[in-house]
């Protein structure tokens, strides 16, 4: 079992310059601490995300840290010039020296595609034109690339990713469609939700994975070669009280984030806006599985119940999130390297 992190970094009560500086600190301490991996999220016009260029962001999480790997989760790919994009991809890689992932994905709010003039109907045939360029740029000097959306003819390409022949591809799913194509494409995956509706996401998954044969770029830090995961929020402190205390005001700030543009534009239908069933209080998350909370204890038994369950080789946590506070998240990362990331590296 590995341990990553992923991060919204959503609007909270301090500057954004203050906030980015205490991100960076979280950083450096999470690398310390054997993190895998640090996935940010991209999302446009929404206090839910602060980071919609992931690219500028990760190029100083690449030089805060030193072990721990980075990526988004995942770039919007209809809002991308391939060409632009393979770009950024070498440059990071470079920067980070090989610590990139590269997580893709269509986006799932229509709202932030409209903001984009990309009709959301039409997301999906974009996103895999854009990805079919973007794999034929990251292994080749020379651009040449004929589809329905992106049309290049022998461009140049002097940057190329240190990584070879690229970082690995990454996926993140809420439905079953997305995630048998990133099966079939052998991406390494995460899903999240309850664990209930995570399960169908990880089966589909898993079953187009089989049926191709394996993973395209296998890493042998992973059970069977790829990463199968499940984000989830977490809050680990000395006591249970104490834990749900810090969660419970930083889950509803995180929950209404996550809303905030579902309510600007008046639709009532939560799958709208994620197309992911979310828990509406601390005990619901706790309930569904969604939220981790507790001592190590606590939360080490949640962990293995839930790696019983669905079947996964890496944990991605939310351990900054909403209301918390510098001090609680770095509490609770210590919390997790000390006492309950040792309980479960052998899962």
């Amino acid at each position: 079992m590995k341990i990553g992190l992923f991060d919204h970094v959503e609007q909270a009560d301090r500057s954004l310059a203050t906030l980015f500086d205490e991100r960076l600190t979280f950083a450096a301490a999470a690398d310390d601490a054997g993190i895998y991996c640090l996935h940010v999220a991209e999302h446009h016009a929404t206090p839910l995300n602060m980071v919609p260029v992931p690219g500028a962001y990760l190029g100083a999480v690449a030089r805060a840290t030193k072990r721990m790997r980075l990526g988004p989760l995942v770039y919007l790919l209809p809002l991308y010039s391939p060409l632009r994009l393979i770009e950024e991809i070498c440059m990071l890689d470079q920067l980070s020296h090989g610590r990139f992932e590269i997580g893709v994905g269509r986006g799932v709010s229509p709202f932030e595609l409209n903001y984009h003039k990309i009709d959301h109907d039409k997301s999906r045939d974009i996103f895999i034109d854009a990805f079919a360029c973007l794999s034929a740029g990251l292994t080749s000097e020379t651009l040449t690339y004929a589809g329905s959306y992106f049309n290049y003819k022998d461009v140049p390409l002097p940057l190329r990713p240190l990584q070879q022949p690229h970082p690995a591809f990454w996926y993140g799913s809420s439905n079953a469609i997305g995630s048998t194509w990133a099966g079939e494409h052998g991406m390494h995956f995460v899903s999240l939700g309850p664990t209930k509706f995570a399960k169908g996401n990880i089966e589909a998954f898993q079953a187009a994975l089989a049926k191709r044969g394996g993973p395209a770029s296998p890493k042998a830090e992973f059970r069977g070669g790829a990463a199968i995961g499940v984000m989830r929020n977490v809050v680990v402190a000395d006591t249970d009280a104490e834990a749900q205390r810090i969660a419970r005001p930083a889950l509803a700030h995180h929950l209404g984030m996550l809303n905030w543009l579902r309510d600007k534009h008046g639709s009532s239908d939560l799958a709208s806006r994620l197309g992911v069933p979310r828990a509406a209080t601390l005990e619901d998350g706790l309930a569904d599985g969604s939220l981790i909370a507790g001592t190590p204890d606590t939360v080490v038994a949640a962990i293995e119940r839930q790696t019983a369950e669905l079947g996964i080789n890496y944990l991605l946590t939310y351990l900054f999130f909403g209301t918390m506070t510098l001090a609680q998240a770095l509490r609770s990362l210590e919390l997790m390297r000390t006492e309950v990331m040792p309980r479960i590296a052998h899962l």
